[in-house]
């Protein structure tokens, strides 16, 4: 059910939510969770746009009466360099399809393992094809922690908040902007955790590091700025830096050398004693999404362990928390285990969950069939001679989550059940061998809750004026 109007929305929520003076009251938390978050949590993607602020401004008030809000790693990060704790890599669980569905998914995993150390992410380019704004991605990880009962930070982080390298050789300024503009949108919508991605700006001309990191050092810390001015009262966002194209050669310890300590030089020239970096991302074997094989299957690489553990403590020498490790998901199972024991402070997982999900015997095959089609049409471009149908779909069905968002939503209750049932045992899995479980109390010793209330939407006050609530 997606309500047509504001006023038909709230008027459907009086019994769980009450509205005054510009606050949500919950008046029944468990009718919320049982039936009005899931009303509230579909006309906030599919609804007008009145109706998809109001009920984010519902469900993000509400989550902040339940304790399900959004936080910043950034304490649990620098507790890190100092030895406050060790032996645990966090996940940072890129979602782009079905968030609500599948974020309820990994908060039973976190409630039955006592995980609190996990991230939400999603990257500027999957904004895009998933068409997810940051809105209604915080929107959803909120409404899902709401519904499975899951209470302390959420942490909801910008992954790749990149700038395009191409934009920047023609307008730098221009292509800076279009990543500050993001930043602005973002984090009134709680991504308090934002990894600055100018690595493409990297220049291997120069013989000197410090002229190869120049642009992104200086970049990194001009963005930097730019955040901690925007930061809401008590909140100091978690932001990452990139000292290499993920995929490209691996990073070593002098070129994470010339990146720090170019950009604390420059973000000292701004003044005012700001907060940098918390941890920094490093290349060590691995790709985005893989390597595809011609028949679909994914070629096994080599992480380089030591360099990721020399690169982790030499990060946090510098203050750091550490070392990120990006492009993990397809990664052999066995694998997992070593990055605790190295050190690696987080890692990111993306393409492995969108596999589990669309290779799985409960995805509907003739929706698949209907993606691939329009594949076929849509992504014809990208197509390369030398693919096979197995390469090229598995490249690009990526691109068709946006497009089937209402498809993927409204599936089968049995077919819902098996592939969300199986997303819960791979974040378990994950929480367990990157030893998560057993943070929740680690987490909420080290990170400061901050109470935030966005303001009430123009439409709700309206909705107000004629049910005789307004203020």
């Amino acid at each position: 059910m997606i309500h047509e109007s504001v006023y038909e929305l709230r008027k459907n929520m009086v019994g769980s939510l009450g509205v005054a003076h510009g606050k949500v009251e919950v008046l029944d938390a468990e009718k919320l969770r049982r039936q009005d978050i899931d009303t509230l949590v579909r006309d906030a993607v599919f609804g007008s746009e009145p109706v998809k602020s109001y009920a984010r401004w519902l469900i993000w008030e509400a989550g902040q009466a339940l304790n399900a809000r959004p936080g910043s790693i950034h304490d649990f990060y620098i507790a890190r360099s100092r030895d406050a704790w060790r032996d645990r890599t966090v996940p940072a669980m890129n979602l782009r399809f079905t968030t609500y569905d599948t974020a309820r998914a990994a908060f039973r995993a976190a409630r039955a393992t006592d995980a609190g150390a996990f991230i939400f992410e999603i990257a500027r380019s999957e904004m895009s094809y998933t068409e997810q704004k940051p809105a209604e991605f915080s929107a959803c990880l909120i409404a899902a922690a709401i519904k499975e009962g899951f209470q302390g930070p959420i942490f909801i982080q910008g992954d790749h908040f990149q700038v395009k390298a191409s934009t920047y050789k023609k307008n730098p300024e221009a292509a800076i902007q279009e990543v500050k503009d993001l930043i602005a949108e973002a984090i009134p919508g709680g991504f308090w955790n934002i990894d600055i991605d100018t690595s493409t700006l990297v220049t291997l001309d120069p013989e000197s590091l410090d002229e190869q990191q120049y642009h992104n050092y200086t970049r990194s810390a001009e963005i930097t700025q730019f955040v901690r001015s925007l930061e809401p009262a008590g909140v100091t966002v978690s932001l990452g830096g990139e000292i290499g194209e993920v995929g490209e050669k691996n990073s070593t310890p002098e070129e994470l050398d010339a990146y720090i300590e170019g950009y604390k030089k420059t973000l000292a020239a701004y003044g005012g004693d700001l907060a940098g970096l918390s941890k920094i991302s490093v290349q060590t074997g691995t790709s985005h999404g893989g390597v595809v094989l011609p028949d679909g299957t994914i070629a096994k690489v080599a992480v380089d362990f030591d360099t990721l553990k020399v690169l982790g403590e030499r990060a946090r020498q510098h203050g750091a928390g550490g070392a990120v490790q990006h492009g993990a998901s397809t990664l052999p199972e066995e694998l997992f285990n070593k990055f605790p024991e190295v050190q690696t402070l987080e890692i990111h997982l993306a393409t492995g969950f969108q596999n589990l999900y669309m290779d799985h015997t409960a995805f509907p095959q003739d929706l698949k069939q209907q993606i691939y089609r329009f594949l076929d049409k849509a992504s014809a471009d990208e197509r390369k001679p030398t693919q096979t149908d197995a390469q090229f779909y598995y490249s690009t069905r990526k691109k068709a989550i946006g497009p089937f968002k209402s498809e993927l939503w409204s599936m089968e209750q049995d077919q819902k059940a098996a592939l969300y049932d199986a997303l819960e045992a791979q974040f378990k899995f994950f929480y367990e061998k990157l030893n998560v479980v057993n943070t929740c109390s680690l987490v909420e010793k080290i990170v400061r809750p901050v109470e935030y209330h966005q303001p009430m939407p123009a439409s709700a006050r309206r909705a107000g004026d004629d049910l005789g609530l307004a203020d």
